[in-house]
């Protein structure tokens, strides 16, 4: 099926976003920035405007845009906390925030992720929903404070699951610079899989992406049938 025809085909029968939501897009394509993709934009605001949690992380804010969205998403009273180290992007972050965000419903955490999330895990904060949008190769290494982080019954994303379609090829079939970023990502979604305390199913929209649940653990009679 033709990608593209398909995706005139559902623009049809997908919700406008608001004004300025459409212009950070059309400016960050123009400019080569990578936002989340608009398939990947109508899950969220399926899994958001149904699930509606309090507290939302984000890993990985880039210029802000799915920050913004999401904010659109959710009920007022919802707060999202999104992370970010790389200065080019915390420039237009901040601006955007700053634009956009007048309720001030969104806290931008700069510097490294990973030290971030160690820190949020020692402050003892919990999320209802975590969208993991940041270095790719990281993803991995993330995970087990992720999952800490990650409140039982809740719900993380995770996009580019598929790396551009580099994931679905043979290592050797990659460029050498991306077999590192190949073989972490293959392996994070094996682990996802893996982890008994998660639910997830591994999406082909926009360049992939995962949605897991975090589950309770089963005990003995929960399962039907069990003495």
């Amino acid at each position: 099926m033709d990608q593209e025809r398909m995706e005139v085909f559902l623009g049809k029968y997908r919700e406008t976003p608001p004004a300025y939501i459409v212009e950070l897009e059309r400016q960050a394509l123009a400019d080569e920035v990578p936002v989340i993709r608009r398939g990947t934009r109508d899950v969220l605001r399926y899994l958001l405007r149904t699930g509606r949690p309090a507290q939302v992380l984000e890993v990985g804010t880039a210029i802000g845009y799915s920050a913004l969205c999401m904010k659109e998403y959710l009920p007022e009273t919802s707060r999202i906390t999104t992370i970010e180290k790389v200065e080019m992007r915390l420039v237009e972050a901040r601006k955007n925030l700053k634009k956009f965000d007048s309720e001030g419903r969104i806290a931008l955490l700069e510097g490294d992720a990973a030290d971030v999330l160690r820190s949020l895990v020692e402050q003892g904060k919990y999320y209802d929903f975590i969208f993991m949008d940041a270095a790719k190769g990281q993803y991995l290494n993330f995970l087990p404070d992720v999952l800490k982080l990650l409140s039982e019954g809740g719900t993380l994303v995770s996009d580019n699951i598929l790396h551009e379609g580099d994931v679905l090829e043979s290592r050797y079939a990659v460029t050498r610079r991306d077999r590192t970023i190949h073989g972490r990502m293959r392996e994070y979604l094996q682990v996802l899989m893996d982890t008994e305390e998660l639910e997830t199913i591994c999406l082909s929209i926009g360049d992939g992406m995962t949605i897991s649940r975090k589950m309770q653990p089963l005990r003995k009679g929960d399962i039907h049938g069990a003495e």
